[in-house]
């Protein structure tokens, strides 16, 4: 895809969110139950949409709340942990969900103030009291136009598919049954009726750190920090971290601007608060002289990124495999591996060899993680669209979510223990592991299309070789046994996989070479080849 004029430039105000027609669109429209498009729907990162598309409106709340509620009921869980983020539409769900719970007996923890609140925090809070769960309403890093709803188990991390599709399946009935079986009361009642708890997050939050990062060595250090809020759910912790931990730290964009007008455009032109896209991140990039390390958050601030004199933002993947190497020699994680998604980086499975270590590659999504996270057989869980989470210097869980916070600050800490920011580290890692280079293309795909990718077989490749490389392995299952929706095929030097999108209608085919730029582009040359060979016999 070309890039946009408006990419890594400053949003222009023609391209700005009309946040009242936004917000009356929310509460005036209604979803036709007729439509696909206008049903909940759970993906990998729960329900997205958007009010003036008929897709994030409070009947969709009002549902999904509903059938939440229900089933924290029926778990006899004991409260209920609620967060939201910048997001316009997160205010009036937040208050939407309230109401609900509410209604429903639920003892529900919100942010005094009505604040925002991290996904991160959300876990945490999960996984330090017992026999609850937790919302978090957010869209992650999509447009200033779109809402989300996200459902965390008591494990703290996202809820698994066969929660979520009960959750989906009950908020349809829900819908299709005009809301009959919804309980709510207006906001006041709800207040006064006993069930909703004002809870200060930040505070064991912010102190719980120094369990997970050596807070003291960078305060020591004196390092000159940059960390942007990006307008998102985090921008009172970074407050909070600077005060108690007396870092020399300067914070960016700390006040919510439901238009994000502070952004940089996407490389399609769209305001996203994604912090792992130099074209988003290009303000706090245009300051990396002026500071030893940057980093960023997404709106939830589960996702990272960092920005360093050396090599501006660095790709995710490559931050990666410095953080699992650095954390492999600096915390005592004996008999404990690592986990990564199928399509992030070969380096890390270099890196994790070479400590030792063993590497639990799992389909794409977080989710996955969560288990091997609470069985301890993984120190640190990674995504290469820049979201990850490790645990504690003691060896337990931290959060069982992604945590763009702990990542950025591990990034000041590595500078500080190091005297090497995380640009530089990684320059080592090349020399002792190679070079790899990563890239990942989109292409339209219709329905028959993608359900034909997400269930290939080894035996639908005919080929024996990949790029003048005899082919080691083929992948359809991921090392806990679930299918990964998709293939992967493997070579010594190289790799491409093969996924349909599941909210797009497009399909994603990412590679990665160790023998340079034109072994990955003959890579990706014949996984194309070979998608239409498989779209021919449909």
């Amino acid at each position: 895809m070309s890039l946009h004029e408006y990419a890594g430039k400053k949003a222009p105000k023609s391209i700005l969110e009309n946040i009242p027609q936004l917000i009356s669109d929310y509460y005036t429209k209604i979803p036709d139950i007729e439509n696909p498009a206008h049903m909940v729907s759970f993906g990998t990162s729960g329900h997205r949409g958007c009010a003036s598309k008929n897709s994030f409106n409070e009947d969709h709340i009002l549902a999904m709340a509903q059938a939440v509620a229900e089933f924290h009921l029926e778990k006899k869980h004991s409260k209920l942990f609620l967060g939201m983020d910048t997001h316009a539409l997160s205010t009036p769900a937040h208050r939407t969900t309230l109401e609900v719970l509410a209604a429903n007996g639920v003892t529900t923890y919100y942010a005094k103030d009505f604040g925002y609140t991290p996904t991160p925090v959300i876990s945490h809070a999960i996984l330090t009291h017992e026999d609850s769960d937790g919302i978090v309403i957010t869209p992650s890093h999509n447009p200033p136009s779109d809402g989300g709803f996200k459902y965390n188990f008591s494990d703290g991390g996202p809820a698994d598919e066969s929660i979520t599709k009960l959750i989906e399946q009950r908020a349809n009935e829900i819908l299709e049954n005009n809301l009959d079986a919804v309980r709510v009361l207006d906001l006041d009642d709800a207040l006064a009726s006993g069930h909703l708890v004002a809870y200060d997050y930040i505070t064991p939050y912010v102190e719980d750190l120094v369990n997970v990062i050596d807070m003291e060595a960078i305060k020591k250090s004196g390092i000159k920090i940059a960390a942007d809020a990006m307008g998102g759910s985090g921008l009172d912790y970074y407050k909070a971290i600077k005060e108690k931990y007396d870092l020399n730290m300067e914070i960016f964009n700390d006040s919510p601007d439901f238009t994000f007008s502070f952004m940089h455009c996407d490389k399609d032109g769209k305001i996203r608060m994604d912090c792992s896209s130099p074209y988003a991140m290009a303000g706090l990039i245009d300051l990396k002289e002026n500071f030893d390390i940057a980093f960023g958050n997404d709106t939830d601030f589960d996702r990272h990124g960092i920005v360093t004199k050396s090599k501006g933002l660095l790709n995710p993947n490559h931050y990666l495999s410095v953080a699992i190497d650095y954390l492999a020699k600096n915390r005592n994680f004996d008999g404990l591996g690592v986990g990564k998604t199928l399509v992030s980086s070969s380096m890390i499975d270099r890196v994790v060899k070479d400590n030792g270590k063993e590497v639990f590659e799992t389909p794409v999504g977080f989710k996955w993680f969560v288990k091997p996270f609470i069985d301890k057989q993984i120190y640190f869980g990674g995504e290469e669209s820049a979201g990850a989470s490790f645990l504690r210097k003691n060896g337990e869980v931290w959060s069982t979510d992604k945590d763009g916070i702990i990542l950025n600050l591990l990034s000041a800490e590595i500078l500080a223990t190091t005297k090497n920011d995380p640009g530089i580290y990684y320059d080592s890692l090349i020399e002792k592991f190679g070079e790899p280079v990563y890239g990942r293309l989109d292409a339209s795909a219709n329905v028959e299309q993608k359900a034909a990718l997400k269930n290939l077989t080894p035996e639908d490749i005919k080929q024996d070789t990949l790029a003048g490389e005899k082919i080691e392995n083929i992948i359809t299952k991921a090392d806990n046994g679930a299918s990964i929706g998709g293939l992967k095929v493997v070579t010594q030097n190289g790799w491409f996989a093969i996924r349909p999108s599941g909210t797009e209608d497009i399909y994603k085919i990412y590679g990665e070479s160790f023998k340079g730029q034109e072994h990955l582009s003959l890579i990706q040359t014949e996984a194309q080849e070979i998608a239409k060979s498989i779209f021919n016999n449909i």
